[in-house]
């Protein structure tokens, strides 16, 4: 049998359908309704995470800030966020997501109000900023609550649906320069506080665990699952796709404002538009990404997007006109990269059992945050060297290139067919 046969027969053997009663609610109206107040706890919550990103040319003038300290500001939440998932993750295999969703909105409201109301210096955005990454961490909650609810031929095409929850920082992106503008500074946190804790209250009371939820949570401290998980040579793979894929949808989400100021002479109004749009664009092909995923293989929708955001990234650090050349490898960005975070979890529901999909996002949710910390720093110090960012631009297509093609390799070697054929 050849590796590739292997590696789908261990896939389809690690996330076997529940049987009897278990099977026939996976993919019903009760997950459906799981689905739809998942995706809009994660919307709220992605949407709090990038209150600060907006404003960052705001910010950047108010208090004098170099292009380093502004692009800190606005990558810091992206901390918490990232390596908050891996214990949050193992937490919902343990708690469920119907406790651990209300907790998490209920907590990101407490930084919102702090930045709104007390974000008045570099520092306080900064420490504010810090712990609104607990937002961020909502996506380890809500993978294994919906992976769980759906049958394995459906799992890419609904943590897809999910995770276009992302779309978040698209209304992050429309609204929050203009709602401050027209009702003042803490106007955008105040709604977005109010819209959690309404939310906290109706997920407490319409959330349901996954059907095998009891039965999958499993013994030992979250830190030991956690690092017997990290330890795992799969994880650590899809941990490297992730942070590329989800971690430049990140980068660019909370930094192109920033860029498009500096490269384009746009106002902050603007480039907070025209940065919804790419956001839009890449949460619309999330869901796409999982379906195609679950129509033709993760890994070949993987392999294609990783080399096509080369291509693009190459032709965005060739330093085009906006209209149309650069607008059209911005916008191809977005899309390969909206692809890729769609698919990356439907290879996680292929090679996952579900009993750890929690703590397996955890981890590699914890990677694509983080992926996305690095590169707004790295923009920020080559601008402040070089007054351009033809070089950050540069290494992500290499960097993407290179991806492609370990996408490929590393995913049909024999050591991970005998990790997870056993």
């Amino acid at each position: 049998m050849s590796t590739r046969s292997n590696l789908e027969a261990a896939a389809s053997a690690a996330v076997r359908a529940p049987q009897g009663d278990d099977a026939q609610a996976l993919g019903g109206r009760v997950a459906a309704r799981v689905l739809v107040l998942a995706t809009t706890g994660f919307a709220l919550c992605f949407w709090a995470w990038a209150l600060i990103s907006p404003l960052g040319p705001g910010f950047g003038k108010q208090f004098g800030l170099s292009s380093v300290e502004q692009a800190l500001m606005v990558a810091v939440p992206v901390v918490v966020g990232s390596l908050g998932r891996i214990p949050v993750g193992a937490l919902t295999d343990r708690l469920g997501a119907k406790t651990m969703f209300p907790i998490i909105a209920g907590l990101t409201i407490i930084p919102v109000l702090f930045v709104g109301l007390l974000g008045v210096n570099y520092w306080l955005v900064l420490i504010g900023g810090f712990f609104l990454g607990v937002g961020g961490t909502s996506f380890a909650v809500g993978v294994p609550l919906v992976n769980g609810w759906y049958p394995p031929a459906r799992r890419g095409t609904a943590v897809g649906i999910f995770g276009a929850g992302m779309g978040g920082t698209a209304i992050a992106a429309f609204t929050t320069v203009k709602i401050a503008d027209t009702w003042g500074h803490a106007a955008p946190f105040l709604l977005v506080a109010v819209l959690l804790a309404i939310y906290a209250l109706i997920a407490r009371v319409l959330l349901v665990n996954p059907p095998t939820h009891a039965k999958a949570a499993a013994p030992g401290s979250i830190w030991v699952r956690a690092w017997t998980t990290l330890k795992d040579p799969v994880t650590l793979r899809l941990s490297w796709l992730y942070a590329l894929g989800f971690g430049g949808f990140v980068a660019f989400s909370v930094y192109l404002p920033t860029y498009l100021v500096n490269s384009y002479g746009m106002t902050r109004g603007d480039a907070a538009l025209r940065t919804a749009g790419f956001v839009v664009l890449a949460v619309v092909m999330r869901p796409i990404g999982g379906y195609l995923s679950d129509k033709v293989g993760a890994l070949k929708v993987l392999t294609t997007c990783f080399a096509l955001t080369a291509v693009f990234a190459y032709g965005a650090a060739m330093g085009l006109h906006l209209m149309p050349q650069g607008t059209v490898m911005l916008l191809g960005l977005a899309v390969v990269l909206g692809a890729e975070a769609g698919a990356v979890f439907a290879l996680v529901a292929e090679l996952v059992e579900p009993a750890r999909v929690g703590s397996v996002t955890g981890i590699v949710g914890a990677a694509g945050g983080l992926g996305g910390f690095i590169p707004p720093l790295v923009m920020g110090l080559v601008y402040g060297q070089s007054g351009h960012y033809s070089l950050g631009l540069g290494l992500l297509a290499g960097v993407a290139l290179g991806t492609a093609v370990f996408t490929w390799l590393g995913f049909t070697s024999a050591h991970a067919v005998e990790k997870h054929g056993k």
